[in-house]
C-alpha cells in the first residue's frame, strides 16, 4: 500500500523513531515504548495516527447509501455514535475497513494508510444517482487518538469517534503538532499497537490477507450487522453463518519470553509436538512487546486446531487463547 500522507510533524520531537513499511511516516516511538505503554493504559497520551486516510461523505442520502455498500447498519446511525464497517469482494473476502462517526452533515472514516484511493473510485463508481459527494480529507485531517480515561479536551468543531478504547479525533493538519505538544506526551505507534494486540482487535493488512472472511477474525457484530440488507459478500456472510464455519480463527498468543526477537508478520506457525518442521497450521500477524504481559501475539491458525495446544511461532514456544471459537 502506497503511503500518501505526508510525514508527520511529531516526528522532529526528541527521541521519535519513525515506523516502517505501512506505517512509515509517524513514530514508533520516542524512546522509551514502556513508558509510553503505561501511559496510554493510565489515560494519558496523545497517539499521532496522521499517516491514516480520512473520507468524508455528504450528502443528504450519505447514510442510507453507505448502509448499501458496508456490512455495517448505518441507515440511522445516530450522530456522535462510532462505528466500524467492512467494504467486502463478491467473494466475501474483506477489502476495507472504515472506522466511521457521523457528525449530523458529515460522515468521517479514517482507514488504513494507502488504501484511501482505492476506496474512494469504489465509493464513486457507486453514486449512482444518489444525493451524496465523497473526498479524499488526508491531506486536509489527521487523525490522533486519545487513550481510554483521557481528560484532553476535544476541540471545537472536530469530529470525534468515542469508544471503548478511546477517542480518535479529526484534526486540521496543521493543529497537530501544537494539540500534541499541549496536551502530550506524544506516544509512538508500537505502544497503541501493543494494546490493540493484547484487546484482540484485528488490523486490515496485518491480521487479513487475500482470503480473509470477517467470521475469522470475530468482526462479527463489531463491523458486519447480521440482520442488514443486502450488500456485496453479504451471501458468503450468511452462508458461514448459518450452515458453517470459518476455515481459519484468531488467535492471541503468549510468546516465550526468553527469546530475543519476535517472529515476524508471516511467521508460520505449527503445532509445538510437529517441531520446527512440522505441517503449517497458520501465520503470525502481528506480534508486539508489552508493558505487563511480555512478548504477545496474534495469529490465524486453521479453525479445527486444539485450544489447548501448545504452539511453535516459527522457534519461538507459544501458548494460546481462544479469540474466536472454533
Amino acid at each position: 500500500m502506497q503511503r500518501l500522507s505526508p510525514s508527520s510533524p511529531l516526528l522532529t520531537l526528541p527521541g521519535a523513531v519513525s515506523a516502517e513499511g505501512v506505517d512509515e511516516g509517524v513514530a514508533a516511538h520516542y524512546g522509551d515504548l514502556f513508558r509510553e505503554q503505561r501511559s496510554l493504559a493510565d489515560g494519558s497520551g496523545v497517539v499521532d495516527l496522521s499517516h491514516r486516510g480520512v473520507i468524508t461523505v455528504t450528502g443528504d442520502d450519505r447514510l442510507s447509501w453507505l448502509h448499501l455498500l458496508l456490512t455495517q447498519h448505518v441507515s440511522d446511525l445516530p450522530a456522535g455514535q462510532a462505528t466500524e464497517a467492512l467494504i467486502l469482494s463478491a467473494n466475501g473476502h474483506i477489502e476495507h475497513a472504515l472506522y466511521l462517526v457521523d457528525d449530523g452533515t458529515t460522515t468521517w472514516a479514517h482507514v488504513e494508510p494507502g488504501t484511501q484511493e482505492a476506496l474512494l473510485a469504489y465509493l464513486e463508481s457507486m453514486k449512482f444517482f444518489y444525493r451524496v459527494e465523497a473526498a479524499d480529507r488526508t491531506a486536509e485531517f489527521a487523525v490522533v487518538h486519545l487513550p481510554a480515561g483521557s481528560i484532553a479536551p476535544v476541540p471545537d468543531g472536530a469530529a470525534v469517534r468515542e469508544t471503548p478504547y478511546g477517542r480518535d479525533l479529526f484534526l486540521p493538519r496543521a493543529d497537530l503538532e501544537s494539540y500534541a505538544t499541549e496536551h502530550g506526551p506524544a506516544v509512538g505507534l508500537l505502544a497503541y499497537e501493543a494494546l490493540r494486540v493484547e484487546q484482540h482487535r484485528p488490523r486490515l493488512g496485518f491480521e487479513t490477507d487475500h482470503r480473509t472472511i470477517p467470521h475469522e477474525l470475530g468482526w462479527i457484530g463489531s463491523a458486519v450487522h447480521l440482520q442488514k440488507g443486502c450488500y456485496r459478500g453479504q451471501e458468503t456472510v450468511a452462508r458461514v453463518q448459518n450452515l458453517g464455519k470459518p476455515p481459519r480463527r484468531l488467535v492471541f498468543l503468549h510468546l516465550d519470553g526468553s527469546e530475543v526477537h519476535l517472529p515476524a508478520h508471516g511467521a508460520e506457525v505449527r503445532l509445538a509436538a510437529d517441531g520446527p518442521e512440522g505441517r503449517k497450521i497458520g501465520f503470525v500477524t502481528t506480534s508486539v512487546r508489552h508493558h505487563e504481559l511480555g512478548p504477545i501475539a496474534l495469529a490465524l491458525v486453521k479453525r479445527n486446531v486444539p485450544v489447548d495446544a501448545p504452539l511453535l511461532a516459527e522457534t519461538t514456544a507459544a501458548a494460546q487463547e481462544v479469540v474466536v471459537e472454533p
